[in-house]
């Protein structure tokens, strides 16, 4: 009898054992699951936030190398160059707005603006106003002091009394130095691009540059930086100031509410860092961009060898041409209107006159959206 007690009670504690067994077992599976969900999780949130912001580098190179081209070819308007040698102010207005209206009607740059300045970075004229001629600009413009030392183009993301993207290119007579001209764009138009795209940017300049950018000293500041960007998503803004933002820079991302966040630097055409661009994707955004294509860029539509061909101006400028200027005279002029381009034109012509026989024909096929032509050139 004292047996079949010892063995029915082995056995109810054998069973008792084997049950605390598989409940453990079953809560380490249990939790093992959850983790490998959530490492899948950020791994897949990582993979996502890395094309985003590789998209928007190249979406960004690209508004800069396009806004340089722009500017390097209006800066050799015969027109231009004649009324600031002869100092006519009021001819100088005249033609830039002209220019600016037309680019605004028939093209992508809908925000454009464009500035003459003097050598010595006075300006001469604007196509947006009239009245600020022989206003110095050098005060608020850092930016402008590369351009003692070797009066080469530049373009970048630069602070100012806003913070804007602008091309800055010498004007020359001759040899000789007579003035800037400048293009100039608003990052809200790029904010539109990427909207439409289901990114929203938040451009945040670092506050300590309001000192000079007067007119941004009203605009919503949020962890010591100003929201630079007018047409931001004014919804995002009390979830921006909700979020851990310490580990948000040492991450580079963070995801909350259905929504990733994510932080590039933002450097000006010198290379320092002025602020971040913060992009805001949501999940159905997220979605979308999980289906479209590696090769097509999420932002501009065109596929990665097209993006690359653009930003390989930065280390590669000249293509098949002798100089950039060369370059980017020719392939703007498709662009111009006529009345725009007619002096232009020659100028082309004459250039073009000047190149061999085989480096006309590496233009010709190295231009892979034209039709492919047959015979000889003579």
């Amino acid at each position: 009898m004292s047996q079949l007690i010892k063995k029915n009670s082995f056995k109810y504690y054998f069973n008792k054992i084997s049950l605390y067994a598989i409940f453990m077992v079953l809560i380490i599976l249990f939790a093992s699951v959850i983790f490998f969900v959530q490492n899948d999780k950020e791994e897949r949130l990582k993979v996502l936030g890395d094309r985003v912001v590789q998209n928007f580098r190249s979406g960004l190179d690209y508004e800069m190398v396009d806004l340089l081209s722009f500017s390097m070819a209006l800066s050799e308007d015969g027109e231009l160059k004649n009324a600031l040698l002869s100092l006519d102010e009021t001819k100088g207005y005249s033609i830039l707005s002209h220019i600016s209206s037309r680019f605004k009607k028939y093209t992508h740059l809908k925000s454009l603006r464009l500035q003459v300045l003097t050598p010595d970075f006075f300006i001469f004229a604007r196509s947006w106003n009239e009245g600020f001629e022989g206003m110095p600009i050098w005060w608020f413009r850092d930016d402008l002091d590369a351009l003692n030392k070797n009066n080469e183009p530049k373009v970048g993301m630069e602070t100012g009394r806003l913070l804007t993207f602008k091309a800055t290119v010498p004007i020359r007579s001759g040899l000789k130095l007579i003035g800037y001209l400048e293009a100039i764009k608003m990052i809200d138009e790029f904010s539109v691009k990427l909207r439409n795209k289901g990114v929203e940017l938040i451009a945040l300049m670092d506050e300590k540059y309001l000192d000079k950018a007067e007119l941004m000293r009203d605009f919503p500041i949020v962890h010591e930086y100003v929201i630079a960007n007018q047409n931001f998503n004014q919804q995002f803004l009390p979830k921006i100031e909700m979020l851990d933002w310490d580990d948000f820079l040492t991450k580079n991302y963070t995801y909350e509410d259905g929504i990733l966040y994510l932080n590039e630097p933002m450097y000006n055409g010198a290379g320092t860092q002025i602020g971040i661009y913060m992009l805001a994707v949501a999940d159905d955004a997220l979605n979308a961009f999980k289906t479209q294509s590696d090769k097509i860029s999420f932002f501009t539509q065109f596929s990665d060898e097209d993006i690359e061909k653009v930003v390989n101006a930065w280390e590669n400028p000249y293509g098949s041409f002798r100089n950039a200027y060369d370059k980017d005279l020719i392939e703007l002029l498709p662009k111009l209107h006529k009345e725009d381009k007619t002096e232009l034109e020659f100028k082309a012509k004459s250039i073009l006159r000047t190149y061999t026989k085989e480096e006309l024909i590496d233009i010709i096929l190295s231009n892979k959206h034209r039709e492919k032509k047959v015979g000889e050139i003579k």
